[in-house]
């Protein structure tokens, strides 16, 4: 049975987002931090979360977040949190981190406690980083709240001053290969340049999406089926895996798309413009 929606947040409420994101903004990182992203293949770098949250249709209160991690480069599933949370805040543009932040920063939380060794080294979020009305979305709010280096990979371009879809803005933004219609914009989170943002992003390609977001997305939603398959579970109930292989592999079939989808070839992102990534259930962020 679908949940009963929630209602837009009063002005009073929507005044301390706006404050928050300002204070919060002032902590964000826009430069390298780590040894591995000065090194041209990533050196040291080993492991690579993706987080993503899904929707259950028809039902705008109860959600799937979900947190894996990959191994680097081969790009392999070692960890799998995925936790079906009944959302508290409603969906505003500009404030989705309000939203979700939360969830995603507690499977981080969980991770470091249950499994330190897994903890992934940098997350690709599946929403806008700096490429954002105020500066600050979704993956720059989860950085400094987990601090750990971030990515915003953005399903689609925000009206943001200054930034318009127009055909240069479409030569500048990231296609993770050239059979591709649907560019990847790509975002500063935390402690990482934009540079290192879109070669990391890059190398995690095996299809459109990086294989971090695709791959937390692909299980989200798998768990949600699931789950809903048999009557509503109470908030909280979780499916955590370890030193899994991908459900879901590269090739036909649920998980492995076609045509466009199929392994990039090299692209040049042109300058440094914030760019945006096309992955499934767009929301503007």
């Amino acid at each position: 049975m679908a949940q009963e929606a929630i209602g837009p947040p009063p002005e009073e409420t929507l005044s301390l987002w706006k404050r928050e994101q300002a204070l919060l903004k002032a902590r964000v990182v826009d430069q390298d931090t780590e040894a591995w992203q000065r090194d041209p293949a990533f050196a040291g770098l080993q492991r690579v979360g993706g987080v993503d949250v899904s929707f259950v249709k028809g039902d705008s209160v109860r959600a799937c977040a979900s947190l894996v991690v990959l191994s680097y480069p081969e790009l392999e599933v070692l960890y799998e949190d995925s936790r079906l949370v009944h959302l508290t805040a409603p969906y505003l543009s500009g404030f989705l981190a309000f939203r979700e932040a939360p969830f995603l920063a507690d499977a981080v939380r969980r991770l470091r406690e249950e499994a330190p060794s897994l903890a992934p080294q940098v997350l690709l979020v599946d929403g806008n980083g700096v490429l954002h009305p105020r500066g600050f979305g979704v993956a720059c709010h989860l950085g400094v709240l987990t601090d750990l280096p971030c990515v915003g990979v953005a399903k689609k371009l925000l009206q943001v001053d200054g930034l318009e879809k127009d055909a240069l803005h479409q030569d500048q933004a990231l296609r993770s290969h050239d059979g591709s219609s649907k560019p990847l914009y790509i975002s500063v989170g935390h402690k990482m340049s934009l540079e290192t943002a879109v070669r990391l992003t890059r190398s995690c390609c095996r299809f459109r999406v990086p294989e971090p977001v695709r791959q937390a997305d692909i299980r989200s939603r798998d768990f949600i089926r699931r789950t809903l398959g048999a009557p509503p579970p109470a908030p909280g109930r979780e499916s955590t895996s370890r030193a899994q292989r991908p459900k879901a592999r590269p090739t036909g079939g649920p998980g492995g798309p076609s045509g466009e989808d199929r392994a990039p070839a090299a692209h040049s992102p042109g300058p440094s413009t914030p760019a945006e990534a096309p992955a499934p259930g767009a929301q503007e962020q």
